[in-house]
């Protein structure tokens, strides 16, 4: 079997010493029971899935399997028994892998000597807890949808790595966000899964009583119940309340089964059980928070319940508690689109938080001016991202351009401050390099960059050692790349051909499409039309004309999924779909169905060219870009979101000047012409330009420059730093160095 459709890209065969000593010493330290054991302790830490040699050891065990179960320990090993998997073992000679990286997980749970402890002491009597409404952390875990979930994901995993004392909270999806499949119209469908429990690293979270925790939410139409489940990523622990509890009204046990389903009454409940329940569920396991960090508005009802709690807990009054709530609680918006900020009618806030307005001691009136812009204009709905405003005394945007728009925004909620002065600040989002870097790169990296590098990577002077690579070697690793995400591709479009009923003609065009000496581009994200998907269809002869130029041909890789109620976004997906049929595109564009992190593992791992050109300013960050960098793809995007601060004109390639029209139409148009100028003079040119040896040393030149000056700047731990420097240190009475208080 080709690995390229697996987690990660095929490796090397790792040299191993076959276990040695006597009899008796490895039946007492290798018995099918321990080594079984251990197997399973490595799968129920998804500390794993960071880590490729581990993964490797589960892929070996039955490449085929890992495969078709989705990259899932606990559901492979669940195929084993102990003397099978002893068996395995033995023939595979795993012995020693196995015990080395059980040992290496045993010492990083108990290491001490962490960033954290240095730089963030006072977290480590005063722990985060961070709300997030989704997470993305592995494929064989669908509790997130995209990119936010996917940033909540790699937020915890850097926690994990520096040793902040992090906790965090979301809720548990048993059916998770849609499997995407198309019709033979190219229309999208959407497909619910039903989660096993059992499958999934989760263990009950449990109280001082030994029982699993369950909370309860009153409402005026009655109580929510929710149980708390336990995940383990690294050091962090994820807990997530499961609304399929007994004594829950049928429709209040599928609360929680989907993400992102369902209308505005089904998203209150959530978020309040999301925010309310996830305080009392922190409480009951007897958590006390020094710092809450809420990942964007769904999660902000948290700050009414911990205000609630002082209230009982400590006799303040409700004005005492919220100044002591705020200062201890970090707001991140992430969405610049107001129609993307969460809103409610007074009628379902009193439903679902009249309870908590009456422990609350304030009236109606009182409560939803909290989430308005203009607490006394009756009109004006809920927004829970005002609340999430007002409630704090640190909030962020997600990049330097992002915090002009949020300012701007909400400038009106501080009417005696001029913009520039808004508490708004930003801390730029970043990526988990390890999860992230090719198994192919990170080996080179290894070689070239000072031991321990890992632990470096924030620091600039780490990465300059990607110039002392030789360019012919950089060039064959991304080779090799890009042809293990064709294989990729052509697999799953033969298997879309196939599930659709195609032709065998069609099957088998579709394992001969892409040709991995041509300029291959990637395009893969949320269908939403600000992120104009179809703005390279904005002239379809001259895109011909590029796709099938004899000399330097391009090809473009699609992939990502519209939200099931936005028919604009569907439609967009639809016409890219289907225009394999034209026969100027057949094999050069393709669209890959079902976009997720193994999806996207492959995608930034082996393109050329990564391609973003959302409506300025309307992508708050972005962060797949960050992915490319590290595995020596090259951007190409507007001057928006990250890309904004990270151009250099050395390092990738700019769509525009970063103007934008008073008329969005003038803007599409200007940002189209752009976009082909910048393919025809300067990408599609520096790709195909070789020396005498074959070699594109200056677009291996760009893929350096990158490298060197994007991928300290952009990772995750960064990000992760500087919430604990200018955040959590303050927010939990630490000294601060903080330019977001207010």
């Amino acid at each position: 079997m080709s690995q390229a459709e697996d987690s990660r890209a095929p490796t090397a065969p790792q040299a191993v010493t076959p276990f040695a000593g006597p009899a008796s010493l490895r039946q007492n330290e290798l018995s099918p029971e321990s080594l079984y054991e251990k197997c399973t302790a490595l799968a129920r830490n998804l500390w794993w899935s960071w880590h490729p040699e581990v993964t490797n050891l589960f892929r070996e065990l039955d490449p085929v399997r890992w495969r078709q179960l989705d990259h899932n320990p606990i559901a492979l090993l669940a195929e084993f028994t102990p003397q099978r998997l002893e068996a395995r073992a033995a023939e595979l000679v795993l012995y020693t892998r196995i015990n080395q990286a059980y040992r290496r997980l045993k010492e990083y749970l108990a290491a001490e000597n962490t960033w954290s402890n240095v730089h963030a002491g006072v977290l480590g009597s005063k722990p985060v807890v961070y709300f997030s409404a989704e997470f993305g952390i592995h494929e064989s875990v669908p509790i997130y949808s995209g990119g936010l979930g996917v940033l909540s994901g790699d937020h915890i995993k850097s926690a994990s790595g520096l040793g902040i004392p992090l906790v965090a909270v979301g809720l548990f999806y048993a059916q998770g966000y849609f499997k995407q499949q198309l019709d033979i119209d190219g229309y999208q469908h959407e497909e619910y899964l039903q989660s096993r429990v059992d499958t999934l690293p989760l263990e009950p979270a449990v109280g001082a009583d030994g029982l699993q925790v369950t909370v309860s939410i009153d409402t005026r139409s009655g109580q929510i119940l929710a149980k708390v489940w336990k995940m383990a990523v690294g050091r962090v622990s994820l807990y997530l309340l499961d609304s399929n509890v007994e004594g829950n009204s049928p429709e209040d046990r599928e609360l929680t089964s989907r993400l992102y389903g369902g209308d505005t009454r089904i998203r209150i409940r959530q978020e309040l059980v999301l925010g309310v329940g996830g305080v009392r569920a922190i409480r009951a396991l007897g958590i006390v928070p020094g710092v809450y960090h809420l990942n964007e508005g769904h999660s902000v009802f948290a700050t009414l319940e911990a205000v609630r709690g002082r209230m009982d807990r400590d006799g303040f009054s409700f004005d005492d508690a919220v100044r002591e709530v705020a200062r201890q609680t970090v707001f991140t918006t992430h969405t610049p689109v107001p129609a993307g900020h969460d809103r409610f009618d007074g009628g379902l806030m009193e439903e679902h938080l009249g309870p908590m307005r009456d422990g609350l001691g304030i009236s109606h009136d009182q409560l939803m001016g909290l989430g308005r812009v203009e607490p006394h204009n009756g009109s004006e709905p809920f927004c829970m991202t005002v609340l999430g405003l007002k409630l704090s005394r640190r909030a962020n945007a997600v990049s330097s351009l992002h915090g002009n728009v949020s300012r701007k925004m909400w400038s009106s909620l501080w009417p005696a401050r001029v913009e520039e002065e808004v508490p708004i600040g930003h801390i730029t989002n970043g990526v988990h390099v390890p999860s992230w870097l090719s198994w192919q790169m990170l080996q080179l990296y290894d070689r070239l960059f000072p031991v321990n590098w890992f632990k470096r990577m924030g620091e600039p002077d780490v990465w300059q050692k990607i110039h002392e690579c030789d360019p012919g070697e950089l060039w064959e690793i991304h080779y090799a790349l890009k042809n293990f995400l064709l294989q990729f591709v052509r697999r799953r479009l033969s298997r879309q051909c196939r599930r659709r009923g195609e032709s065998d003609a069609a099957v088998e065009a579709a394992q001969s499409v892409l040709d991995p000496h041509v300029l291959t581009i990637g395009f893969a994200r949320r269908f939403a039309t600000y992120k104009r998907a179809d703005l390279v269809l904005g002239d379809l002869e001259k895109l011909a004309r590029l796709v099938s130029d004899p000399d330097r041909p391009i090809q473009v890789i699609f992939a990502g999924k519209s939200h099931p109620a936005d028919e604009p976004g569907k439609g967009l997906i639809r016409t890219i779909a289907n225009l394999h049929h034209d026969p100027r595109f057949a094999g050069r564009i393709v669209f890959v169905e079902d976009y997720d992190i193994n999806v996207c593992r492959h995608l930034i791992q082996g393109v050329d060219v990564w391609l973003n050109n959302p409506r300025r300013p309307l992508e708050a960050s972005g962060t797949s870009g960050q992915k490319v960098v590290l595995n020596g793809g090259i951007n190409c995007s507007i001057l928006d979101g990250w890309w904004a601060e990270a151009f250099d004109g050395r390092n990738g390639f700019a769509i525009g000047r970063g103007e934008i029209h008073s008329n969005p139409e003038v803007t599409d148009a200007r940002d189209a012409a752009a976009l082909y100028d910048v393919l025809e003079k300067e990408v599609i040119p520096l790709f195909y330009e070789r020396d005498a040896d074959g070699l594109p040393r200056q677009w291996i030149r760009m893929m350096m420059n990158s490298i060197s000056s994007l991928a300290w700047r952009f990772s995750s731990h960064r990000m992760v730093m500087d919430y604990a420097r200018s955040c959590y240190v303050p927010a939990a009475g630490g000294l601060s160095c903080d330019m977001h208080s207010r």
